[in-house]
């Protein structure tokens, strides 16, 4: 049973509604990139920020906390409980302990490092803030640009906008283990190339610089330009996919003190529900 239809048998159980926490599957146009939960299940529960975004339009995590906001305050209006579901940590960070004012756009800032490579900006980083490398994920180019300008913007630490420590939360940390996780991952892959991914993403070309950046996308783009064969293209996603599997669960132990609970030993429904309760 994997994510989505797990949420869902759960949130039939005690009467919820689902609000993505996915930073890709907000978007329309890639349903079938971001594994989006399918129409059967979106007909079962409710779910809210679900291919909602126009695919050109950029987004950010203030702007999920806003609209994930709206909607918890919509679900419980109507007596329902709100559920978060989804892997991207700054998202869910956001809904629990919030987010600290940070400077906004500098547009001349911004074009002068785009004309830099990612070794360079790491350098200014480290020229700027000697303790912003520790705080930020130094491969992604977009949060190095991102964490230059709030500190040459505001003239102070990074530190100082990462907010307060999450408090207790109730949630639930799904796990497998490795061949399990491995496994499923080469076989969603292959099942996406079977639903027609590739078409899919021909015809979502005009994706925004946020969408662009969903996993598989830049790949899938190289084979229709003929860079790359379809089996290179598989086996580059399937270990994009593992590679960001792993930063996700890191993340989440750090950040969060969320009970753990291993799917591979624990696969029903039933057995989640337990879990759940154990951690209320």
């Amino acid at each position: 049973m994997g994510k989505s239809s797990l949420a869902c048998a759960i949130a039939q159980q005690i009467g919820a509604e689902v609000i993505g926490a996915d930073a890709f599957q907000l978007y329309s146009g890639l349903r079938i990139l971001t594994a989006q939960p399918s129409p059967e299940e979106q007909a079962k529960v409710r779910h809210h920020l679900i291919g909602c975004i126009p695919i050109a339009q950029s987004f950010d995590v203030a702007n999920y906390r806003q609209l994930a906001s709206l909607a918890m305050n919509e679900i419980q209006s109507r007596g329902a409980v709100p559920m978060v579901v989804g892997g991207t940590g700054l998202y869910v960070r956001s809904l629990i302990a919030g987010l600290s004012a940070t400077p906004a756009a500098d547009m001349p800032l911004r074009e002068a490092l785009a004309k830099l490579d990612l070794p360079a900006l790491v350098e200014r980083l480290v020229g700027t803030d000697p303790t912003a490398p520790a705080l930020v994920d130094l491969q992604n180019r977009r949060r190095v640009e991102r964490a230059i300008e709030i500190c040459e913007t505001s003239g102070r630490p990074l530190s100082e906008f990462r907010g307060r420590e999450l408090p207790d939360a109730t949630g639930l940390l799904l796990t497998r283990d490795r061949a399990d996780l491995h496994a499923r991952i080469a076989g969603n892959v292959a099942m996406m190339f079977d639903a027609g991914v590739v078409d899919e993403v021909e015809a979502a070309r005009n994706a925004g610089p946020t969408a662009s950046k969903a996993i598989g996308f830049t790949e899938i783009c190289g084979l229709l330009d003929g860079k790359i064969s379809e089996s290179e293209c598989r086996e580059k996603i399937v270990i994009a996919t593992r590679q960001y599997a792993r930063r996700q669960m890191t993340w989440f132990r750090h950040q969060t003190r969320f009970r753990e609970i291993d799917l591979t030993t624990n696969p029903t429904v039933h057995q989640v529900l337990d879990a759940i309760r154990q951690a209320t």
